[in-house]
């Protein structure tokens, strides 16, 4: 099944093209990285998915164009975070979460059984449960951003769209909340579009590998066909080594 299906989408703004006749079937099901260096378009191609951003061309999710989703029917069946997240200062774990209940009351309706139970899920699932009544400034690192994809399981959307989810974070949070969002696709069968820098992390946690260069599709495909000299090289322009550990996992390094 296709989750996205993009044909001929570009983006530009002034002087500069942004992305160039990208044309691809993004999987659903799977965790999809979004790889590619620094102004490759892949922030940007995650915001034209997640509407934040126009472009021309053409988009369906799930069967249907883009632009036939009324605001709220996808934002309930998509969450999007964003690379630097909003503000929570003064806010409780718990009541953050409950900020991804929106798309199903809006801002006047009444909080009720559901919306309790869905939160309830939320920090269970990702782990957060036992920080529901600490505030969010207080948390680590991995703490928040586990709030913060709990708060996309509540809005019980089943696609996620994230923007370097691990930028911030020392190695060994970036593994576990790689690891969460791995699990809790494969588990739930959510989908999960993250954009991502570090190539190793992309081949050990994603089904689906996309990468992207000067805004043009450079590869798409399995992580076996990313951990490749040749594709390497088309993607970063740079020579890299592909070593196998211990446990034949292939890691890429430069040369």
């Amino acid at each position: 099944m296709t989750l996205f299906a993009i044909g001929n989408l570009s983006v530009d703004v002034p002087g500069r093209r942004l992305l160039d006749g990208i044309t691809l079937d993004l999987p659903a099901g799977q965790v999809i990285a979004l790889i590619g260096h620094n102004g490759s378009g892949k922030s940007t191609l995650l915001k034209v998915l997640a509407r934040q951003v126009a472009a021309s061309g053409r988009i369906a999710f799930e069967g249907r164009p883009l632009s036939d989703w009324r605001p709220r029917d996808y934002a309930r069946r998509l969450a999007f975070l964003p690379q630097t997240t909003p503000p929570a200062e003064g806010m409780l774990v718990r009541e953050l979460v409950a900020l991804g209940r929106y798309p199903w009351h809006g801002a006047l309706g009444r909080f009720g059984p559901r919306d309790h139970q869905a939160v309830a899920a939320a920090m269970q699932e990702c782990g957060v449960a036992p920080f529901a009544d600490r505030l969010v400034d207080t948390l680590s690192g991995g703490e928040r951003q586990r709030v913060w994809l709990a708060m996309m399981v509540a809005q019980q959307a089943g696609t996620l769209l994230l923007d370097e989810p691990i930028s911030a974070l020392d190695i060994a949070h970036q593994v576990e909340v790689l690891a969460l969002i791995r699990r809790m696709c494969h588990e739930q069968t959510r989908s999960a579009v993250i954009v991502l820098h570090d190539v190793n992390m992309a081949a050990r946690f994603c089904d689906h590998i996309v990468a992207l260069k000067g805004g043009r599709l450079v590869m798409q495909g399995s992580p076996a066909e990313l951990i490749r000299t040749e594709a390497l090289y088309r993607i970063y322009g740079l020579p890299m080594q592909v070593l196998t550990k211990d446990d034949g996992t292939p890691v890429a390094v430069p040369a």
